[in-house]
């Protein structure tokens, strides 16, 4: 199961419901957040999280309302017995602006910080891969996708009708092999089942681009900033943001299976509904969400 907590969910101005840009991707032991806008460690106490148990922190671009709150985090880490080493991922020239931040509010003491500029995949395991892709918003800015690799897993009550103890057979199992235990033979299709593999993508602040649709590709969950109505298409092609409308055919044409809208401006906050409804128009598994939802995929 992958848990997707959205802990800031406004655009570049924060509302009295909605706070800045910051999100947490929590899957087996991983606990990803994306960017760090100002406010994130009030909205991490507000859902009774831990902070320290972040393994890793994921910059889109270096806009004040998506990295405002990262030196405070990392200082509360230095204070809180964070034990681990930090990974910190964004595009090309955060290294250069985290060493400017340090240079101000001085160097963490009690942990290590690894920070890496990013493009394409970046990391792997044998459960998932992270990978990255270019956006266009003036700044240098990237989108992200969290793939959960598929797997052979064990149906564990089968395995007490059976009464088939842990052991190096168990491997055999995952490898698709029939086993021979206690005389008997045992087909590994028989105890095991196929989880499909899991692909959860972040674009957030960034106009309409040519890498977008191919990046996003069978994401079973797209997560999209909204900032815009049409109506304010050409406001959302000056700042460099996207529409509802547009955020709908980039899942449609992407064969997403499901479509979260956020980054929404303070100007809809009463009438979300007009964001809502003109992504629908396009793509029909479709929800906008709001500071402290949390969705499993």
């Amino acid at each position: 199961m992958i848990k997707i907590t959205f802990l800031g969910t406004s655009d570049s101005i924060p509302s009295s419901k909605r706070n800045h840009t910051a999100i947490l991707l929590s899957c087996e032991g991983e606990n990803i957040l994306i960017d760090c806008g100002e406010g994130t460690q009030r909205q991490f106490r507000k859902m009774g999280l831990n902070p320290c148990k972040i393994t890793k922190i994921l910059i889109t671009h270096w806009h004040a309302d998506h990295v405002i709150g990262l030196i405070g985090l990392i200082k509360t880490l230095d204070i809180s017995g964070y034990g681990k080493t930090l990974f910190i991922y964004g595009p090309r020239g955060i290294k250069n602006h985290m060493e400017n931040l340090f240079k101000t509010f001085g160097n963490v003491e009690n942990y290590r910080i690894i920070i890496q500029e990013v493009d394409g995949k970046f990391f792997e395991t044998k459960d998932f891969y992270l990978e990255s892709e270019r956006m266009t918003h003036g700044v240098l800015c990237n989108s992200y996708s969290f793939v959960k690799k598929g797997k052979i897993k064990i149906d564990k009550n089968k395995l007490k009708k059976f009464k088939l103890k842990e052991g190096a057979h168990l491997k055999q199992l995952k490898e698709g092999k029939n086993i021979k235990y206690n005389g008997n033979i045992f087909k590994a299709k028989d105890l095991t089942f196929a989880e499909d593999a899991k692909k959860i993508s972040f674009v957030l602040d960034t106009s309409m681009n040519k890498n977008i649709i191919s990046f996003v590709k069978n994401s079973d969950l797209l997560v999209c900033e909204a900032s815009f109505s049409s109506e304010l298409e050409s406001k959302a092609k000056e700042y460099k943001h996207l529409t509802a409308k547009q955020a709908g055919e980039i899942a449609k044409k992407a064969k997403a299976k499901k479509l979260i809208l956020t980054h929404l401006s303070q100007r809809y906050e009463n009438d979300t509904g007009i964001i809502l409804n003109e992504a629908k128009k396009v793509f029909k598994n479709v929800s906008l969400v709001k500071d402290l939802d949390v969705v499993e995929v």
